[in-house]
């Protein structure tokens, strides 16, 4: 599908359906294009446009280059982050005797923002370079909004990560980092879902790794483009381009100091499992050390040998009941004395 957008005094306006490309369209978005349109921009501009496979092509010279006095451009964006599946697709920008042409396979949010605005406010945007620098501004946008969303799924998760770290070991949140007292009124939560924080981590990880990836691009493609326009475009479209390498570095930052908070926080939901799974361990071995000189004492007892003079005695049983319970007993309490239980 192909959309154009012309340009008249002072406007840019979506053209009908089916329209020329004249000497008046200045964007042309074409989305998902067959070889036929391929062909029809090309017919029509002598541009040679890039295929899906040249655009997935991740080296610097293939991404961003000059050629017969057109700027190839292409970047990665993330898009479909509504559908909860996230997808870093790449976009390819091609600006050209005073038109921009985009190529796409994907439909992010930013295109669908920066459409709708030009058809409301038709002298907001004139010129390829102003579409060049709204729609970098509108991505750069979008990723600034789902990294606040990251960063708010983030404490959330953080806080049910160390208020399980408290139940662990016992403390109550608020009463300043005290152990409560053990009884009916202060039982221990029931852990979180491990397997569920695990699984929520790793998809804020995915998700912050696809942004970082698509702020880099940007960042070479915002670099290049101010390198070969300077001398070409308006000192307010120059400024701009600043402006939006300047956000680009800050949120590149943002998305690493993200990552590691999401590394760190899977360190500790990792320590916290390794910590429920010594609690466990730990409840068998001081069953299996009570539980075993009562054992002992049942296995000598219960030897058929005929000589054996406490099975004749009256008190013999009672006595070997006695040694059992008062063997089992004897661990216990020294476990609870130590402070291991």
């Amino acid at each position: 599908m192909i959309n154009l957008y012309v340009t008249e005094p002072g406007v840019l306006r979506r053209a009908p359906a089916g329209s020329p490309i004249g000497e008046t369209v200045v964007w042309i978005d074409m989305v998902d294009p067959s070889m036929e349109e391929l062909q029809r921009v090309d017919q029509a501009l002598g541009v040679d446009i890039p295929t899906k496979e040249e655009m997935r092509e991740i080296e610097a010279s293939s991404r961003l280059y000059e050629e017969d006095g057109a700027l190839y451009m292409t970047a990665t964006v993330l898009s479909s982050v509504e559908t909860g599946s996230p997808v870093a697709s790449a976009i390819t920008f091609v600006l050209t005797h005073g038109r921009l042409i985009t190529v796409r396979h994907t439909d992010p949010l930013p295109f669908r923002a920066f459409a709708t605005h030009v058809d409301r406010h038709p002298g907001a945007v004139t010129g390829a370079e102003g579409v060049l620098f709204g729609l970098l501004e509108a991505i750069v946008d979008r990723l600034a909004d789902v990294l606040e969303l990251v960063g708010a799924e983030i404490d959330q998760v953080s806080q049910t990560v160390f208020e399980a770290g408290q139940r662990t070991r016992g403390i109550t949140p608020g009463n300043g980092g005290k152990a409560g007292k053990t009884g009916k009124s202060n039982q221990r939560p029931p852990a979180p879902d491990y397997e569920a924080l695990i699984a929520a981590i790793g998809r804020m990880g995915d998700l912050t790794s696809k942004i970082r990836e698509s702020l880099v691009s940007i960042g070479r493609l915002a670099g290049f483009a101010g390198r070969n326009l300077r001398g070409r475009a308006s000192k307010t479209g120059l400024a701009a381009m600043k402006t939006i390498t300047r956000d680009v570095v800050s949120l590149s930052d943002h998305a690493s100091y993200l990552a590691n908070k999401l590394s760190f926080m899977l360190d500790a939901t990792l320590g916290l499992i390794q910590i429920e799974q010594n609690g466990i361990i730990k409840i068998f071995s001081v069953v299996a050390v009570v539980f075993l000189p009562p054992t002992l004492i049942a296995s000598i007892y219960g030897m058929n040998f005929e000589v054996m003079p406490e099975l004749s005695w009256h008190l013999g049983y009672p006595l070997a009941l006695l040694m059992m319970v008062g063997s089992a007993v004897l661990p216990y309490w020294l476990f609870k004395r130590r402070g291991w239980l």
